[in-house]
C-alpha cells in the first residue's frame, strides 16, 4: 500500500512539474513576442490567443478528474490553439515539450507516436521560420528533446506500473498471509478443545460409566455400596455439566476455583479410587507455593488423564499421585503397579496414543516436559515437568 502511495505521489509531483512548465513556457514566450514586436500590429491578436490558451490549459489541469473521457478533447483543443500560436509567432514552439507529456499521458501509443511527431515537426518549422539561413541544428534539437521527453516519460510510466503490480503483490501477500494466520488460530482452536474435551467431558463419562458399572455389579449383592456408586456417578455428572458450561463461558477451569492444587489431586485420587479401581494414594512434596493458573490447570488435566487411562486399562491394584515442589519447578508423578505397555507402539498405532499426545501438548504449551516409562507386565510412571511461575 505504501508503495502504491509513492508512486501515485511521484506521479502528481511530476504532472505538477509539467504544468508548471507549460505556464512558465507560455509566460516567457509572450515576454520574447512583447520584447520583440511590442503592443502594435498582431500583438493584441497573439496575447488573446495566450489567454485563451492559458485559460483552456488551467480549466483542464483544474477540472482534470470530472474531465473524465473528455480530457483527449480538451487536449486537442489546447493542441489547436497552440498550433494557431506557432504560426502567428514561431516562439511559442517551446511550449510543446509540456505538451508531449500530456499526449503520452492521454493517448494510446500509435497516436501518442503522430501526436509527438506532429508537435516535433511543428517546433522544426517554427524554428526555421525565424532564423536567417538553414541550420542543421534547428532541425536536430527538437527531434532529441521529443526522444528524450518521450523516453523518460515511458521508463517513469514503466516504473510505476512495476511499482503498482508490487503494492498488488504485497497486498495479495497479506491477504493471504491474513487467510493462513486465520486457518492456523481455528486449528489450534480444534487441538486445544480437543485436549479440553479429552481430559475433562471424556474423562468424567469415562468414570461415570465405571461407576455405574461398579453399581450394577454390586446392585442385588450390596445395595448400599451401589447406591454410593451412583451418588458418585450423580457428582461426577455435575461436575461433567460445569466443565460444559465452562467451555461455553471460555473460563478457567471450576474444579480448581477457590481450592489449591494439591487438595483438588488429592480428591481427584479419592475418586478415582472408589470408582471400583485401584486404590490410588496421593502426597506432596517440598514446600508448596502458588504457581501460575495454567500451570495448575495444565497439570490437573495430565493427572486426569492419567489416572483415568490408570482405571480403565491398566488393571492395576495401586496407584500414587505425588506433587513435588522444587523450587523453580513442580513434578507431577503418576505411577501404578499394572499391566504396563509399550509406549513407543502405542504411538505409532494408528488410533492410539491420543491422550498421550494430548499430554504431551498440554506439557509443551506450559514449557515443560512429559516423560512416561512403561513396559509390558512392569506398570506405568508418567513424570511431568514444568516451570513454575508465580500466581499474578
Amino acid at each position: 500500500m505504501a508503495v502504491a502511495v509513492t508512486a501515485g505521489a511521484r506521479s502528481a509531483r511530476l504532472n505538477a512539474a509539467m504544468h508548471a512548465g507549460f505556464f512558465l513556457l507560455l509566460a516567457a514566450s509572450v515576454a520574447r513576442f512583447v520584447s520583440a514586436h511590442g503592443l502594435h500590429g498582431a500583438t493584441p491578436l497573439i496575447l488573446g490567443l495566450t489567454g485563451g490558451l492559458a485559460v483552456v490549459y488551467a480549466a483542464g489541469v483544474l477540472l482534470w478528474t470530472s474531465l473524465g473521457r473528455w480530457r483527449q478533447a480538451w487536449l486537442a483543443v489546447v493542441i489547436a490553439v497552440w498550433l494557431a500560436l506557432v504560426v502567428a509567432a514561431p516562439s511559442f514552439a517551446w511550449c510543446a515539450v509540456p505538451l508531449f507529456f500530456v499526449c503520452l499521458q492521454l493517448l494510446r501509443p500509435r497516436v501518442v507516436i503522430v501526436m509527438v511527431a506532429l508537435l516535433t515537426v511543428a517546433v522544426i518549422l517554427a524554428q526555421l521560420r525565424i532564423a536567417s539561413g538553414f541550420d542543421l541544428g534547428l532541425v536536430l534539437a527538437p527531434i532529441a528533446v521529443a526522444l528524450m521527453a518521450t523516453v523518460t516519460f515511458l521508463q517513469l510510466d514503466r516504473a510505476r506500473a512495476e511499482q503498482q503490480e508490487l503494492a498488488a503483490d504485497l497486498l495479495r501477500t497479506r491477504d493471504d498471509l491474513a487467510e493462513s494466520e486465520r486457518v492456523a488460530g481455528v486449528v489450534q482452536e480444534r487441538e486445544r478443545l480437543a485436549r479440553e474435551i479429552h481430559d475433562t467431558l471424556a474423562q468424567g463419562l469415562s468414570s461415570m460409566r465405571m461407576l455405574l458399572q461398579a453399581a450394577l455389579r454390586s446392585w442385588s449383592a450390596e445395595p448400599e455400596v451401589a447406591r454410593g456408586h451412583v451418588t458418585r456417578a450423580v457428582e461426577a455428572a455435575g461436575d461433567n455439566l460445569a466443565e460444559a458450561r465452562r467451555f461455553v463461558r471460555d473460563l478457567s477451569s471450576p474444579r480448581l476455583d477457590g481450592t489449591d492444587l494439591a487438595g483438588t489431586l488429592a480428591e481427584l485420587a479419592e475418586q478415582a479410587g472408589s470408582a471400583g479401581g485401584p486404590v490410588v494414594r496421593f502426597a506432596t512434596s517440598g514446600t508448596p507455593h502458588a504457581l501460575d493458573p495454567r500451570v495448575e490447570a495444565g497439570l490437573l488435566r495430565v493427572a486426569q488423564g492419567a489416572l483415568a487411562n490408570v482405571t480403565e486399562h491398566a488393571g492395576a491394584a495401586e496407584a500414587a499421585v505425588t506433587l513435588t515442589y522444587l523450587g523453580d519447578e513442580v513434578v507431577l508423578d503418576v505411577r501404578d503397579d499394572g499391566t504396563g505397555f509399550d509406549p513407543d507402539a502405542v504411538r505409532a498405532a494408528p488410533g492410539r496414543g491420543y491422550g498421550l499426545r494430548m499430554m504431551a501438548e498440554r506439557v509443551a504449551a506450559l514449557g515443560g516436559s512429559l516423560v512416561v516409562e512403561s513396559a509390558p507386565g512392569k506398570g506405568t510412571a508418567l513424570a511431568v515437568t514444568a516451570p513454575v511461575e508465580e500466581a499474578r
